[in-house]
């Protein structure tokens, strides 16, 4: 298959996934909508990057940007669903304080606010319906470019990308100041690019499977480490109204020590995750 080809193929797999998830998340029923929204717009965008040097840089550009605002357009909705399946369903009925039951329905009051302000006008909106008209047009016809590579093989340069994005991982994750914030979500940012990466060149080698679940074991727990932020975000978001509930306020203190010795758990344990991902069989060297 052709470079081309195999862009095309990429871009139109995550664009179907995109439309068919929009009206359970209009719905707001089942919280894998919005996710899975976010998801196939965080992979064309990072598609788009992974091939960046062979494509128009303004129209990919202008293309990235336009998904980057979507998601986050979606991105205070996933917040909540988050926090309210995982974050409090995690500590339900295990924190000896009152306040738990309270907390969970101003979550969801808060929740289907936002669904109603955010995420339903933005699946009405212009621009929303510009891109699901034009961005499938430019797939099809964006690609044709007079660039010699886009023609070559997609295998070789399959392998190349993904060395170049492994290295950014090693770069990143070497080393890393595990205390230092900013530094594991650079290592996060760039653990799911190469996870993107190896799922798009899944087909062309055997045992990828085996390499994505070890870089699932280090994303796991970066992805904690992220949840916990939003959590302290989301928190100080639902309790601003609400500073003389002490109820309200002991009870979310509580949620995030919990939360936060269960991510320290999971840090115990960041070598061994990092080691399993160093030392993972890269299908690509084959």
């Amino acid at each position: 298959m052709p470079v081309a080809a195999a862009i095309r193929v990429i871009l139109r797999h995550n664009l179907e996934a995109l439309l068919a998830h929009q009206e359970v998340a209009r719905h707001g029923t089942d919280i894998e909508g919005v996710h899975q929204m976010r998801v196939a717009l965080r992979r064309m965008r990072s598609a788009l990057s992974l091939f960046r040097a062979l494509l128009d840089r303004e129209q990919t550009r202008a293309w990235r940007e336009q998904m980057r605002q979507l998601a986050g357009q979606l991105g205070r909705a996933r917040d909540l669903d988050v926090f309210i399946d995982e974050g409090l369903a995690d500590t339900a009925g295990k924190l000896p304080l009152p306040g738990e039951t309270a907390l969970r329905e101003l979550a969801l009051a808060r929740r289907e606010q936002v669904y109603a302000s955010e995420v339903r006008p933005l699946l009405e909106s212009e621009a929303y319906r510009h891109f699901c008209t034009e961005f499938p047009r430019w797939i099809e016809q964006g690609l044709d470019l007079p660039e010699p590579k886009l023609a070559q093989p997609i295998l070789a340069r399959a392998r190349k990308l993904l060395d170049k994005q492994e290295r950014r991982v090693l770069d990143a994750g070497s080393a890393v100041n595990r205390q230092d914030a900013s530094a594991m979500h650079q290592l996060r940012i760039e653990c799911k690019k190469l996870r993107y990466a190896a799922e798009f060149f899944r087909p062309l080698f055997t045992d990828m499977a085996e390499f994505i679940r070890c870089m699932k074991g280090i994303q796991d727990l970066l992805g904690v480490m992220n949840d916990l932020a939003l959590t302290q975000s989301l928190l100080d978001d639902l309790l601003g109204n609400t500073p003389q509930d002490r109820d309200l306020q002991r009870f979310a203190g509580a949620l995030i020590g919990w939360r936060s010795y269960h991510f320290q758990g999971l840090l115990d344990d960041f070598d061994n995750r990092w080691e399993a991902l160093v030392a993972a069989r890269r299908p690509w060297w084959d």
